[in-house]
């Protein structure tokens, strides 16, 4: 196939711009799958999540790979600005609940437009934040209206803002959205 879901194009458009002295961050670690994609192609990484079980999740699974160059940080991405405080290139989020975890806990609209103003203002020139949406659990669907609407009130004199979805399939597929700094 040549169209490749939201997961898979957030990584390929994330490569094009992580490099070896690449600074990143993972706003929503979940089971670590992006935190070891960017440490893989990055100096250092960021990852966050506000589950105990996230961020050991994520530990395990760089351990198995030999990965040192992340720092692991238990608490919500809205404060993200708190522990990163330099210039990054890539900022990851996918949103929704912990895969194999409780429905109950889920990434929330609210937080998350504060991590995207915060990553705004870390973020590098041509560095991208890329948010893969989930919107099939409970809260999903409201996430997904309040995350879409605040991104057409980004500012077109300072950012390029895409949304990559598929109009023709079931179960509500994942959206992307990447905002890139001019």
């Amino acid at each position: 196939m040549v169209l490749n879901n939201s997961l898979t194009m957030s990584h390929e458009y994330a490569l094009k711009v992580l490099h070896s002295n690449a600074i990143a961050i993972d706003a929503t670690a979940g089971n670590g799958y992006d935190t070891l994609f960017l440490a893989n192609h990055c100096k250092s990484v960021y990852s966050f999540d506000i589950q105990q079980t996230a961020i050991e999740h994520t530990r395990e699974l760089l351990l198995k790979n030999n990965i040192s160059n992340v720092e692991l940080i238990l608490d919500s991405h809205e404060r993200l600005n708190q522990y990163v405080t330099h210039q990054v290139d890539c900022v990851m989020f996918n949103l929704g609940y912990l895969p194999g975890g409780s429905h109950q806990i889920s990434t929330n609209y609210k937080s998350t437009i504060i991590a995207l103003k915060q990553a705004m203002k870390l973020l590098g020139k041509n560095g991208l934040i890329i948010i893969v949406i989930y919107q099939g659990q409970d809260s999903g669907f409201l996430e997904k209206e309040k995350i879409l609407s605040f991104l057409t009130t980004i500012s077109e004199s300072k950012f390029i803002v895409m949304k990559y979805n598929f109009c023709n399939q079931s179960n509500h597929p994942p959206i992307l959205a990447i905002i890139e700094k001019k």
